[in-house]
Parts: structure tokens; sequence; C-alpha cells
């Protein structure tokens, strides 16, 4: 399949998906580490709820900063060795945290692995996007967000199995090696990725930044990253505590309970991807097949998380609902992206990527500290601080998802872009959404 002046080669993209996906695993065990040594680390560093939190939203501190620039870059050079280096970083930053004695000291850690994976995700999808064509780009950036999840599930099982036996700083020489390893891998694997949406002849013309960032479906779509951000940063710093000490799982319980959302989450993840990908190959519009989708995930979902705040509902319940719920939220990863990507010229298209994933980075720094004040406000209770973190989330995905049921329109957006017109702004009027 020829798009632009260069062909599309399924046989060599598809390795480097899953290169990237694998990446992402070790991505989402550096970041889920936390939560699920939360217990033993609050206990021996002698943390509250609220100090914990601000540790788990510090990896956001840089993040954004990081994300935008790491973007920027990526629009003028080369993915493979900007990913590498990213990569090398975060098996170096485990290392401090062997002797880390203080809330301080892991703080700076965390600081400074946030700001080195800011880039990761947009200059992944960036990278994945130079190999595979637009109509085909739903299914390959799941699966990139499946190593996130993939990483998720190895980490609810092993983490409390290497805690038990060698404590709980020995994870993060694991997490270490791990990065190593997939940077050799990288080393002679990773290559650059020539495909083009421009078509044969023409410029790849760029859109001034004042009109991409007022256009409705890229203000759309940051509101539904930031949204689905939120719910997954607080799930990664406080499901496992929950688990714990709300839900009254041992910790190996939990770590296999925490594996298990992940287990079902992915696949729905996944599945749900790619129906939307079917419907843009059946000729349904991108304004329905990815915005409206995408949009009635976020809301759905939403309703889910939210009921976990009533009364009387037993565990397994409240447990099923906050999975499925979360995993609704996670296809927002990989038709968002899409959708910036039919939008934003290619040359620009790094760095609105790293702007969508920096601004929703906000929502990581906020969801970790929220959710603690509020357990801490509810007496020091997990089960009832928690699930009032829930009932806030649910909300916010409520409203955001009806609100990017009126903006999320990628193709009239990208044509009044093509052509320069300003009024193709802040959702235009939701009187007239059409």
């Amino acid at each position: 399949m020829a798009t632009g002046n260069l062909t599309y080669q399924p046989a060599r993209a598809w390795p480097i998906a899953v290169m990237l996906a694998l990446m992402m695993l070790v991505n989402f065990l550096d970041k889920v580490v936390l939560g699920l040594v939360s217990v033993p680390m609050m206990r021996e560093l002698h943390l509250s709820p609220t100090e914990f939190g601000v540790i788990g939203g510090s990896l956001n501190w840089l993040f954004s900063i990081s994300a935008v620039l790491g973007g920027l870059l990526a629009n003028r050079t080369s993915t493979k060795w900007l990913l590498l280096a990213m990569a090398a970083a975060w098996a170096v930053l485990q290392l401090p945290m062997l002797v880390a004695g203080s809330i301080w000291g892991v703080i700076a850690c965390r600081v400074l692995l946030g700001a080195s994976e800011g880039p990761a995700s947009p200059v992944a999808v960036h990278a994945i996007y130079k190999w595979f064509p637009d109509e085909k780009r739903n299914l390959p950036v799941a699966v990139l967000h499946q190593g996130s999840a993939l990483g998720l599930l190895v980490a609810g099982l092993a983490i409390p199995v290497i805690t038990a036996h060698w404590g709980w700083r020995a994870n993060f020489l694991v997490l270490a090696a791990l990065g190593a390893l997939w940077c050799t891998a990288w080393l002679f694997l990773g290559a650059e990725g020539r495909l083009s949406t421009r078509a044969p002849g023409s410029h790849d013309a760029r859109v001034p930044y004042a009109l991409l960032l007022t256009d409705r479906t890229v203000l759309g779509t940051l509101v539904g990253h930031f949204a689905a951000n939120w719910i997954l940063a607080m799930t990664l710093t406080w499901i496992p505590r929950w688990l714990q000490l709300g839900m009254g799982y041992e910790a190996h319980a939990a770590g296999r309970m925490f594996a298990l959302s992940v287990a079902i989450s992915s696949p729905l993840s996944l599945a749900l991807a790619a129906v939307s990908q079917r419907l843009l190959a059946r000729g349904v519009p991108s304004r329905r097949g990815r915005g409206s989708f995408v949009a009635a995930a976020l809301a759905c979902a939403g309703a889910l998380i939210a009921a976990l705040a009533l009364p009387g509902l037993p565990p397994l319940a409240k447990f099923a609902m906050l999975t499925v719920g979360s995993g609704m939220t996670l296809v927002m990863y990989s038709i968002g992206p899409a959708m910036l990507g039919e939008v934003t010229p290619d040359a620009q298209r790094g760095g609105i990527l790293a702007l969508s994933n920096g601004f929703s980075s906000l929502a990581g720094l906020a969801a970790p500290i929220v959710t603690g004040m509020l357990i801490e406000s509810a007496g020091g209770s997990t089960e009832r601080g928690f699930e009032a973190a829930c009932l806030a989330c649910g909300v916010m995905l409520v409203a955001c998802g009806v609100l990017c049921a009126f903006c999320l329109d990628p193709q009239r957006s990208a044509a009044r872009l093509r052509h320069g017109q300003p009024h193709a702004a802040v959702c235009e009027t939701l009187q007239n959404p059409g």
C-alpha cells in the first residue's frame, strides 16, 4: 500500500511497534513500582498519605515540560536515538532508589525519572506513525499501550514477590537491568520510519500553533487525555494500597488482584481500538468512528467509576466497576493520538503529541495528591477516601465525555486548518456541533 512517496511495509513496521510496546512495558514498570511498594515504603520512611501522594505526583513535576521539549525535538531529530537516550536514563535513575533514605531523596529520584520519561509516549507514537498510514494507526498505537498494560500485569505479579524475598528496594535494581536490556536490543533492532501522509509532490505546510492549539478537535483531545490520565495516575499510585488496606487483601493477593485488573482492562481497550478502526475501514467518518466513539467510552467509564461511592456494594463489585471503567478510558491513548495525527501536519506532529501528553501529565501530578488528601480527610480511611476520589474522577470523566462529543471532528478540523481558518476554534458553538 502506497502512502505519500513511500510504501507501507507491515513486515518491518510491526516488529518496530512490538519493540516500542516493550519499551512502554519498562516505562510503566517504572511508574507503578511505587504504588506496589507503598505499604513497606511508607512504614520504613514514616510517610503520611499526603506525603506519599506528593511522592506519587512528583513524577509529573517536570513531566509536562520535558514532554513538550522532547516532542518538539522529535520533529527535527531521529526518534531511534531519542528513544534510546531516554530509556538509558530510566535505567540509570533507578539506582539511587537503592539507598534513598528520606522523602526528599525519593522525590529527587522520581522528579528526574519523570523528566526523562515525559517524552516517551508521544515520541513512541510519532515513531510508529512513520511506519503506518493514517487509516491503520489505531491498532498499532493500541498495541503500543498494551505494552504499558503488560508492564502493569508483570508488576502486579512480580513486585510483591521480589519485595517479600529481597525487600522493596530490590525492585529498582531489577528495573535498571530491564531498562539496560531493552536499550541493547533497540540499539541493534531499532530503525527510523519514512512513511509520509503527504500526497506525492505536495508540501508539508506548517500550520500556526495558535490555530492548532485553539482547534476544536485538538482541544477536545487535550481534555479527554487529561481526564483519562487522572484515573490512570490515581489507580497506579493508590489502587494497590486500596486493595490491601481498603479491601482487606494481603500483599500477594493484592498484587494478583492488580494483575487481574490489568488482564481484564487491557484486552478491553485493545478491542475498543479495533472496533474504532473497523468502523473507519467501513467508511464511517472519523467524527463518529473516532470522536463520538471515544466520547461515549469516557462518559460510560465515568459513570461506572463514580458508582463506586454507592453504599452497600460488595468488594468484588467495586473491583469490577473500577477495572472496566478504567479499562474503557485507556482507548483515549490510542484514538486520541490518531485524531491529532489526522489534524496535524507531519512536521508538527511530534510537538502536538507531546503538548497533549504534557497537558495530561498535570492530571498525573494532581490526582495522587488529591487522593491522598481525601484519604486523610476521611480520617485516614483508605476505603472511604479512595471511593470519594473515584466519585470526583467519575464526574470529571462524564463531563469530559460530553464535551468531547461536541468537539471532536478530525476531518472538519483538518480541512479548516489546511486553509488557515481561525474560526475552527474552541468547539465553535455547542448549538451547532456539526
